[in-house]
């Protein structure tokens, strides 16, 4: 048996992963009925939503109360990737609207939930968020609320001894083991997300709304292999594919099927770790980047909110198609990071053009409808891209001060 544990342990988690894919898939094509399979995948992404929260608050509190004065950080690079990244994506989806027109089949299938009254109502709910009590936030992974405080315990100790200093980092390290025992499980959790999403929906989602999917997916791949692309090469002066590629296979994956950037923050912060990065960065841009990088958000809220425009048989002009991306950009740093957090999102894009609750709430019941797609290529785009990004801002540090840029 300890053979056999090594032997598996030995093969490289990538090629697992795709094995539990497969076998996933042929079971719930031919066991659709054994549901306690798909219980795997439940507890996979329960156990990484829960310790990511508390991983999220012990790295960035740790990496801030250890950092030493005058040492650098490229945070500020992050941040301007990740809403330069967010924004182009909003710009693709205009084009790719205007190029190929969609028209929708509305539906009264919307859940029960309540749409934002407009950007003001995103931006106060941020705020909240940053003020909410910091055990209710770990609690209910409100990660906006838990970078706060780790950023604001982080800093008041920042002068403590250094026992206290060695035992934060010593937490750290700790849940950064448990996260990786957890991850070593991802091969059989995304054998039961496989065969829950096969054995329920089938592949008749790729035929119903396919015209809608295609553009959706494909402002998605422009961006992932075009757009993130030269963003890079800009920062590193290299070739970028195979940094884009490396994270698009370490991180879109399990992003794709876990259908949540909060449950692939410890994915991605693993993936940093294997790039050599610097964990005291990577520790507060990753969970950052899950809560304000959301190019796949912004094409859904701009393609869906363009594809009820054309339903009603409204014109648009540059002017309001560049607000709409703006708006669409904005609305997309609010968006949750959960399963379908930007599609109550399209009626607050949808009041641009002065079109109803009722119809634009119709449109995110479309959005549900194709959401085992749209949400997990989305999702897939959000998280590898903020392991891009932070990589690309690092690499251009190192390629400014003459180090070598290896992955």
């Amino acid at each position: 048996m300890n053979n056999l544990f090594q032997k598996w342990n030995s093969i490289s988690l990538v090629k697992r992963i795709v094995a539990g894919l497969i076998i996933g898939a042929v079971l719930g094509r031919v066991l659709p009925s054994l549901t306690v399979i798909g219980i795997l995948g439940d507890l996979f992404v329960g156990a990484l939503k829960g310790v990511a929260p508390i991983l999220v608050f012990f790295l960035v509190m740790s990496s801030l109360a250890q950092h030493k004065k005058g040492a650098k950080t490229n945070m500020g690079t992050v941040v301007v990737l990740y809403l330069i990244g967010t924004f182009a994506a909003a710009l693709v989806a205009v084009v790719g609207s205007f190029m190929f027109p969609v028209s929708l089949t509305l539906t009264d299938a919307v859940q029960n939930s309540t749409p934002p009254d407009g950007v003001g109502t995103v931006i106060k709910t941020l705020l909240m968020n940053v003020v909410q009590n910091p055990i209710a936030s770990i609690s209910t992974a409100n990660y906006i609320g838990i970078l706060a405080w780790a950023v604001v315990f982080g800093l008041a100790l920042k002068h403590s001894s250094d026992t206290t200093k060695t035992m934060l980092g010593n937490f750290a390290d700790a849940v950064s083991q448990a996260v990786r025992w957890v991850i070593s499980f991802a091969p059989f959790g995304i054998l039961g997300l496989v065969f829950a999403t096969v054995s329920t929906s089938g592949l008749g989602i790729f035929t119903d709304y396919g015209k809608l999917l295609l553009l959706l997916v494909g402002c998605m791949v422009v961006i992932a292999l075009i757009v993130n692309p030269i963003i890079v090469f800009l920062n590193i002066k290299q070739n970028p594919y195979p940094l884009v590629f490396k994270c698009l296979k370490d991180s879109f994956i399990t992003a794709f099927f876990t259908r949540s950037s909060a449950a692939n923050i410890p994915v991605n912060m693993t993936l940093c770790e294997s790039l050599g990065l610097d964990e005291d960065n990577y520790s507060v841009s990753i969970p950052l980047g899950a809560t304000i990088n959301m190019a796949g958000a912004a094409i859904t809220i701009t393609v869906m909110t363009l594809a009820a425009v054309n339903t009603l048989g409204f014109s648009v002009d540059i002017g309001t198609a560049l607000v709409l991306s703006i708006v669409a950009a904005v609305s997309a740093c609010g968006a949750s990071g959960v399963a379908g957090g930007s599609l109550l999102l399209i009626p607050l894009a949808c009041s641009l053009f002065g079109i109803s609750n009722d119809i634009a709430m119709q449109v995110v019941g479309v959005g549900f409808i194709i959401g085992v797609v749209q949400d997990s290529c989305e999702t897939g785009l959000n998280s590898s891209t903020d392991a891009l990004f932070t990589a690309a801002a690092e690499f251009r540090q190192w390629r400014k001060e003459g180090k070598p840029i290896k992955w």
